[in-house]
């Protein structure tokens, strides 16, 4: 995120994370399969994560900027399950490239003043908003604020794409595209297809 002349700047794609729901599903699926398959998994790698979530929402190979917005409170400066994994030091204003482009990272902690998900939602409004975003990406956490996206998309106009990643599919929006989010989560852990 950049600020210029006081007005936040944004990539025409955007992927928005709540930091600590993605930690979770990955600690728990690694420690699934890890059993299923018999062996002790590395940490997933979080540039492979990344790549791959932008591949579900249907992000072609190119030379794209992806800015990442990784929301995270102070119970979660740290994600467990991923490599790297502090979010204000690691993760924070660093960048990487791939096929799909380069991926620009940027953290966020909200105040005192709200809660993750109370600044979660409002970052959604805020980029959702934004007339610079074609592509926006998000992953939510469903269980405790998932529910109320759908109605902050019903207001969004003039978005080429907009996709949401969990693990459990909610009701048909003709407002967004839903993706499961645990495909690129057993790919950033080194899952191959013929081990389960």
């Amino acid at each position: 995120m950049i600020i210029n002349n006081n007005e936040l700047k944004f990539a025409e794609k955007v992927i928005l994370i709540d930091a600590a729901y993605i930690d979770k599903v990955t600690t728990d699926l690694s420690q699934h399969f890890s059993q299923v398959i018999g062996r002790e998994l590395p940490k997933a790698d979080l540039p492979i994560f990344l790549e791959c979530v932008a591949m579900d929402a249907a992000i072609q190979p190119g030379e794209h900027v992806l800015q990442v917005l990784l929301v995270y409170d102070k119970n979660h400066a740290k994600l467990n399950a991923f490599n790297p994994s502090d979010l204000k030091k690691a993760l924070n204003d660093v960048a990487f490239k791939s096929q799909l482009g380069e991926f620009q990272l940027n953290t966020f902690e909200p105040s005192d003043m709200a809660d993750r998900e109370a600044f979660f939602l409002e970052s959604v409004k805020l980029v959702a908003d934004a007339k610079e975003v074609k592509h926006l990406v998000v992953i939510p956490s469903e269980t405790e604020y998932g529910d109320k996206l759908p109605e902050i998309f019903e207001k969004v106009d003039g978005k080429e794409s907009i996709h949401v990643l969990g693990m459990n599919p909610p009701a048909p929006s003709k407002h967004f595209q839903w993706e499961m989010l645990g495909y690129a989560v057993l790919q950033a852990l080194g899952i191959r297809s013929d081990e389960i």
